[in-house]
């Protein structure tokens, strides 16, 4: 009998350690959770809670009883002045309709320091509940700086395309019938600050622009930046009001800019679509927001024009072949040509020049004319201008030594900051020696900067790179920039070269340019050069060198054929026509040109 007395003690005392040792277990996981927990029975009283719920709502040690309800708890939060009384309500609300049909409740609960509780509430079996409380507060706040970023501009802080579009497709499905103004607008004259005084003052400046944008407008518009100096308003307004908003934007913008001590003075261009009548989806509003742009900007820039589908047919084709051009210059659908520059003594082929053509995959191969001064325009003749440079440096790395490539850099080009950091930089990448290299500028861009100018020429030509002055005669500045920088070539404009036989004051133009190359110990380059009468006046007025379809068409580089051995009838693909002869219809001119050369 006494044995089974001690058997039953040791038994009970057994099944009280590892009772003890199972609540010392609960207990380490409850309070090592990272997650907060309190577990309420079927009326609401507090069953149990770890350490991290009471460090997430602050409360002294002690303060959590057994048995204490929900009720008393909330409301101690809001006397701390840690929730008030809105968010109680609302936590109330959310918690009674998700538990009382027995499905899991979840929600926020902001708390007045700022905070947010990520709080989930489980009903259990026997009518009680069991809450996990998390602080979420920097997740919450990444969260929302992803969402912002994602919808706005980051330079600016302005919506962005994505927004914009969400933006116009809720005005429309709102009031369908109500009247929406969609602008597009470009600031006039921006890529010349960029040029000339570098990215960083061209973002302060848009800015500042779109800080002028935001004055301009009500609350319940949006002003959007969709790239570059490019952006948009949506705005509900009628036709009248629209063009009184544009014409605000446009005396705004027009104001003086001041960036870290800098006076800069642009302009805004302003394309306005209207819907209903010009489109009923975002895209199309934009697209022909874009179009009436291209209007205002053709018509004299730093104005508006609302989209008017009759007059805007002719744009159509243009906006196409922009919209195909920022395309082609990604998806490499430029082809490099050459054309031979032959010397007019030995007739041997001396040099070649770049000329880009474009292999469009509807409209085939588009000639530099239709789409250089779009690429101009637009400012995509950066990154075309430097794809036919890596490209005709890559091409004349495999040709003889002898052989040189020109190639022609537009004006603004040339304006670009550390312009020849960057040749160079894409002649050490192709491994093309300087020598080879010749860089042709026109007149036009001799005309404003000419301390820069002169520094950039002066640059480039330290390289060992040679310099051209291209179509010589047709700008204003051609002698007063000979005596500041000696120029490696002068090449004389094709429209003096075509009339030579015709006219005798064309005739004198080249041979005056010849006899001041002569003197100046400067290679003439005669340009346009289509007959034998031309060659042989050329000859006479002592020009150095000739190009045009008589001696060379220009054809891609697999077609090139080099021999120094070769006179210019075999060399670059076969074309004939540098045999210099003279007839007897040239026989004045030609007499009056050898005078002349002396």
């Amino acid at each position: 009998m006494i044995n089974a007395v001690v058997s039953y003690r040791d038994r009970l005392q057994q099944q009280k350690d590892e009772l003890h040792i199972q609540n010392m277990r609960f207990d380490t996981a409850l309070n090592n959770m990272s997650q907060g927990l309190a577990m309420f029975d079927a009326e609401q009283r507090l069953v149990v809670c770890n350490d991290e719920y009471i460090a997430i709502y602050a409360w002294a040690e002690g303060f959590f009883q057994p048995g204490m309800t929900l009720q008393e708890i909330l409301e101690d939060r809001v006397r701390s002045g840690l929730m008030s009384n809105e968010s109680l309500d609302g936590i109330r609300g959310t918690a009674a309709a998700g538990t009382g049909d027995g499905r899991k409740a979840a929600f926020y609960c902001q708390l007045n320091d700022g905070r947010c509780i990520a709080v989930v509430a489980r009903p259990m079996l026997d009518g009680g509940t069991v809450t996990t409380h998390e602080d979420v507060t920097e997740r919450r706040r990444a969260e929302t700086q992803i969402a912002y970023m994602a919808h706005h501009d980051a330079l600016t802080g302005l919506a962005n395309r994505i927004l914009l579009r969400e933006r116009i497709q809720a005005a429309l499905s709102a009031c369908p019938d109500r009247p929406l103004a969609v602008f597009c607008l470009d600031l006039d004259r921006f890529k010349a600050v960029n040029d000339t005084l570098g990215h960083p003052v061209g973002d302060a400046v848009l800015r500042m622009a779109a800080n002028r944008l935001n004055s301009c407008i009500r609350e319940t518009d949006t002003v959007a930046r969709l790239g570059g100096d490019e952006f948009a308003i949506v705005a509900s307004l009628a036709p009248l009001d629209a063009s009184a908003l544009a014409a605000r934007i446009v005396e705004a913008i027009s104001q003086p800019y001041d960036p870290d001590g800098h006076r800069i003075e642009i302009g805004i261009s302003i394309g306005i679509a209207l819907a209903p009548g010009d489109g009923n989806d975002p895209d199309e509003l934009l697209k022909n927001a874009d179009l009436a742009l291209y209007r205002a900007k053709a018509q004299g820039r730093n104005t508006h024009r609302f989209f008017e589908p009759d007059e805007d047919l002719g744009l159509t084709e243009r906006y196409r072949l922009e919209q195909d051009l920022r395309r082609a210059i990604g998806a490499r659908e430029f082809e490099v040509h050459y054309q031979p520059i032959c010397s007019i003594e030995t007739g041997r082929t001396i040099s070649v020049e770049a000329l880009v053509r474009w292999r469009h995959p509807v409209h085939g191969l588009i000639l530099p004319d239709r789409f250089i001064p779009l690429a101009e325009e637009t400012g995509l003749i950066h990154a075309l201008g430097e794809l036919v440079l890596r490209q005709a440096c890559a091409d004349a790395i495999d040709w003889p030594s002898y052989a040189k490539v020109a190639v022609n850099l537009s004006p603004l080009q040339f304006q670009s900051p550390d312009l020849a950091g960057h040749v160079a930089a894409i002649l050490a990448d192709s491994g093309l020696p300087a020598y080879r290299l010749e860089l042709e500028i026109t007149e036009t861009v001799l005309l404003q900067r000419s301390n820069d100018n002169i520094r950039t020429l002066q640059e480039l030509s330290a390289l060992g790179i040679s310099i051209a002055l291209d179509d010589f005669g047709t700008g204003y500045s051609s002698l007063s920039y000979l005596r500041l920088f000696r120029f490696d070539r002068i090449k004389i404009d094709r429209s003096f070269v075509s009339e030579m036989a015709q006219m005798e004051a064309s005739a004198a133009i080249v041979c005056a340019v010849a006899n001041l190359g002569r003197s100046l110990d400067i290679v003439t380059v005669a340009e346009g050069v289509e007959t034998e009468e031309q060659l042989a006046l050329l000859r006479a007025a002592g020009c150095t060198q000739a190009q045009g379809y008589l001696l060379g068409r220009p054809i891609p580089a697999a077609d090139l054929i080099f021999d120094v051995e070769m006179d210019a009838t075999h060399a670059l693909g076969g074309i004939s026509g540098c045999t210099i002869s003279e007839n007897a219809g040239s026989a004045s001119q030609a007499a009056a040109c050898a005078d002349s050369a002396g």
